[in-house]
């Protein structure tokens, strides 16, 4: 009882070091004042509050895919959980 959402690109990818920290509150690969970094980890607690599993697949040189499940609605009151 899942929807899987895939998004992948081919672009240059994320070393593992970044991998790792991508979801973290004000990580950001971006200069200063750029970017803020909160982005991915307000994605995951999202997700995750709706019971949902959000991961990551990057190489160096060969892209990187997200794989989003939610779980599926069935029914009953609109509380989320």
């Amino acid at each position: 009882g899942f929807a899987r959402i895939r998004c992948r690109d081919n672009g240059v990818g994320m070393t593992a070091e970044v991998k790792e920290k991508i979801f973290d509150p004000f990580f950001t690969t971006k200069s200063r004042f750029k970017g803020t970094g909160v982005g991915l980890s307000i994605v995951k607690e999202i997700i995750g509050r709706r019971g949902g599993e959000v991961e990551v697949t990057s190489n160096r040189g060969e892209g990187t895919e997200f794989v989003i499940d939610l779980p599926l609605y069935r029914g009953g009151d609109d509380s989320g959980q």
